[in-house]
């Protein structure tokens, strides 16, 4: 499974961090990029979280 960022479609809420700190991290101005876009074992549910919780949808698991 891997995590898959549109940044075009990122306004920089910052959500996803909150729910995957290891996955995606911000800049300064607080838009994401994906730090591990191949998800860990066990870590399925905190990326689905991550992605779900997006305001943009800027976010996708891909399988």
């Amino acid at each position: 499974m891997r995590l898959l960022l549109d940044s075009t479609l990122c306004q920089g809420y910052g959500v996803c961090q909150e729910h995957a700190p290891d996955l995606v991290e911000l800049d300064e101005w607080g838009y994401a990029s994906v730090v591990a876009a191949d998800i860990p074992p066990g870590a399925e549910d905190t990326a689905r979280a991550c992605a779900d919780t997006c305001p943009n949808s800027a976010l996708r698991l891909e399988k």
